[in-house]
């Protein structure tokens, strides 16, 4: 049984995904599987996939179109190899990932997760930049600090773990919209269960899409990240340096989410959700006061949170707030 399975949850990936595939398949480090999670592609995704005639090719599909929670949460429940990582249809692997994580499982036995650096790139593959530089030992209230304070660049892809974990830790969160924040949940989860070790190489490329951040609902945003904070709520309870940290940062944290939901939210036409930004920026004060307790948190005094309350308060607002969005892009 190879060591490695790299899972490839996918629905319709084009050109990307044959990219994506052709990049786990030229790995240095050859005891692997690959295993492609189909989401009833009609574009020939699957066919492209099976015409390769590689046997490291596991594939299974679904007969009906699955949500992304849906396809994502099969992962647990199918026959995985000791190690696991899970790539984004349209992200590349570079020859030597699975090379240099087994040298780092090699250094660091006893790491509930892995990770390496990596960079960003465009639509068309080009370079944007690489990520922020992380530490070779992070535990999980770390972890959490660092992504409180902005200090860390955390993506779905890349991170690879012992599969007992992953299904120990009830694999993917699929409780979470679009599975926004979950995979923020888990690395967590899992780098307190041990702690997180990451490479100093650059492994992987994580691609950018311009256009995913304009047009994802703000009523996805804020749900998800309603439920993380519940997830934080839970860890607390369970782990004080976690509380500590949210103790610590959290206000920061909060604060921060609470601006750039708002303004994702007042950009969402108004049939497309059942929120209003001063609704939403009373939810954020629930939040502060959960995890946060005593603690002054106004985000009322905040500019452009209490600007983002006024213009939601006419269509006028509301237009003009989307113009000058356009103009300043």
């Amino acid at each position: 049984m190879p060591k490695y399975s790299i899972i490839l949850p996918v629905r319709n990936g084009g050109e990307y995904v044959k990219e994506c595939v052709q990049s786990i398949l030229r790995q240095i480090y050859t005891d692997f599987n690959l295993i492609v999670l189909d989401n009833n592609s009609t574009d020939g995704t699957v066919e492209w996939i099976s015409a390769l005639n590689d046997n490291r090719i596991i594939v299974y599909r679904s007969d009906r179109p699955l949500s992304i929670e849906e396809n994502w949460g099969r992962i647990k429940d199918i026959p995985k190899n000791e190690f696991m990582t899970m790539i984004g249809h349209d992200d590349l692997l570079y020859p030597h990932y699975l090379q240099e994580m087994d040298a780092l499982i090699a250094r660091h036995p006893k790491a509930t997760l892995y990770q390496t650096h990596f960079t960003y790139i465009n639509e068309t593959g080009a370079l944007v930049r690489p990520c922020l530089p992380m530490d070779e030992v992070q535990y999980g209230h770390e972890f959490l600090a660092f992504q409180f304070t902005k200090l860390l660049e955390s993506t779905g892809t890349g991170y690879l773990m012992r599969s007992r974990d992953f299904d120990a830790a009830g694999g993917m969160p699929v409780d979470y919209p679009n599975l926004l924040f979950a995979d923020y949940s888990l690395w967590v989860h899992l780098a307190s269960m041990g702690y997180k070790a990451t490479s100093f190489r650059e492994c992987f490329s994580y691609r950018l899409h311009q256009s995913t951040s304009r047009v994802t609902n703000g009523m996805v945003y804020q749900q998800a990240f309603s439920r993380y904070v519940q997830f934080l709520k839970e860890m607390m309870q369970k782990d004080q340096r976690i509380k500590e940290v949210v103790t610590r940062y959290g206000h920061q944290f909060l604060l921060y989410n609470c601006e750039t939901l708002s303004h994702r939210l007042l950009k969402t036409p108004v049939n497309k959700r059942s929120l209003k930004v001063g609704d939403w920026v009373a939810k954020c004060e629930t939040f502060a006061a959960d995890l946060i307790p005593g603690q002054a948190f106004r985000p009322r005094d905040v500019f452009r949170i209490r600007i983002a309350i006024q213009l939601d308060q006419s269509a006028f607002g509301r237009g003009f707030f989307k113009m000058v969005k356009k103009v300043i892009r």
